[in-house]
């Protein structure tokens, strides 16, 4: 998304920072189906916990309580990538980004299966566990988050991830990038290597490059923070850049695919990446976030196309190649709307209305979203895009004049105010898919 872009009304960006702070509703009311069809009951498999699938997991029991809903996710708690460059900057711990499926199960009525989802019959309509069950389902919903294309980089695998860490999921990866900042010596080097489109979250690396300078002005001020983009423009750039340069003066350099930022080879054991034209460069600590691809279930699925995601129907996001499966959230198709935790939020409730209204037998109206960015230069630093989205001739456009970016001019205490909306969304949002902690 281009900095060029208009920067939009007051008025209009109040509006917004609203709709991030009580998240629980992004514009998503056309969502609610018509009709006088009384609702029927049938059994939906829901498959990954993050913010696309408890949020439809929640949102098909409260659209009809009748539904039997089954979620299948291997972790009883899950971390968020939104919030978890703040525990990287030390700013927060691990477990304040922790969330649990207790209200879900005891208010809601969701069932909840700690295993792996290994295998899709979709002819069957039959989801394969790794603790051996089976589960039967009418509707099956997907919300596989991302798996890493390991090897498109050469050297870059899961063994070496231990050592060069993504932390592209947050957790056990989040954790070991925070010890190797650490470790790190004052005047050392922290190296991130950035995918090309399309990949999660499009300001999730230029934000972990700013809390990770915080980090470093406080505690090791000589370092320096090499960033080796495969883009040439980057979601927020101007601001983003306008902010290093504010904050950490030259301790960031960005580093584009046209000026040989694009990593082709990673010697972990090294610490070492090696550019498409042979440039290489070392680092004390090296963060490689690889080129990605929908979770692997969905390839099981069979909903996968050849880019690897999944293209889906806009107004209901049923697989557009697999009929009563619907997927949510990073894995689909669904541009222009990011890979983000808000829009995976929004998807989900659309999905279960679209599929409490199948059961009903009766039709959803086409929906409307809204995505709010918010990025973090420093803990009292913030910025933001925004952006309303809707459905015409059978896509998703972005609502010319309804969104936009963070004033550029703007002053301290609106950076300030950004940085507060940011943890009010987050805690709204959270709520919103996971409930209060039980």
């Amino acid at each position: 998304m281009s900095d060029q872009k208009n920067t939009f009304s007051s008025s209009r960006r109040q509006l917004l920072k609203g709709l991030g702070l009580v998240s629980i509703f992004p514009a998503i009311s056309a969502c609610a189906a018509t009709g006088t069809s009384k609702a029927s009951a049938g059994r939906v498999v829901v498959i990954g916990g993050g913010f696309g699938g408890a949020t439809a997991a929640k949102y098909i029991k409260r659209g009809n309580p009748a539904i039997d809903v089954t979620l299948v996710e291997p972790n009883k708690t899950f971390y968020t990538c939104p919030f978890s460059n703040l525990v990287l900057a030390g700013e927060r711990q691990l477990d304040s980004i922790g969330h649990n499926y207790d209200e879900l199960q005891q208010v809601y009525g969701v069932k909840v299966v700690h295993a792996l989802a290994q295998d899709i019959d979709p002819v069957a309509k039959r989801v394969s566990l790794s603790d051996g069950q089976t589960l039967q389902y009418d509707k099956l919903l997907l919300s596989p988050g991302i798996d890493m294309r390991w090897n498109a980089i050469e050297g870059y695998d899961e063994a070496a991830a231990e050592l060069a860490p993504h932390a592209w999921k947050a957790g056990p990866q989040t954790l070991i990038l925070r010890q190797q900042l650490e470790a790190m010596e004052d005047g050392d080097t922290f190296i991130m290597s950035v995918p090309g489109n399309p990949f999660r979250c499009p300001p999730g690396p230029y934000e972990r490059a700013s809390l990770v300078a915080h980090y470093l002005k406080q505690h090791k001020p000589r370092s320096k923070i090499l960033i080796l983009d495969g883009k040439d423009n980057f979601s927020k750039q101007g601001l983003f850049t306008a902010g290093w340069q504010a904050h950490y003066g030259d301790m960031i350099e960005w580093v584009s695919l046209s000026n040989d930022g694009r990593v082709v080879r990673v010697d972990a054991a090294r610490k070492e990446v090696e550019t498409e034209f042979g440039t290489r460069h070392q680092g004390a600590a090296l963060n490689i976030i690889p080129p990605q691809k929908a979770g692997f279930i969905a390839d099981r699925a069979g909903v996968t196309d050849q880019s690897g995601w999944v293209p889906v129907n806009p107004v209901t996001f049923e697989s557009t190649q697999v009929k009563d499966i619907y997927v949510v959230g990073d894995a689909t198709v669904a541009a222009p709307m990011p890979k983000s935790g808000f829009a995976a939020n929004a998807q989900g409730k659309v999905a279960a209305s679209a599929i409490v209204a199948s059961f009903a037998g009766i039709t959803p109206l086409d929906p409307v979203w809204a995505n709010t960015c918010y990025s973090l230069i420093n803990p009292d630093y913030g910025i933001s895009v925004a952006d309303v989205y809707r459905v015409q001739d059978n896509q998703i456009i972005s609502v010319e004049g309804a969104g936009g970016l963070s004033a550029a001019d703007a002053s301290d205490n609106i950076r300030r105010s950004e940085a507060a909306y940011a943890v009010g969304w987050y805690n709204a949002i959270s709520q919103d898919t996971w409930g209060t902690k039980l």
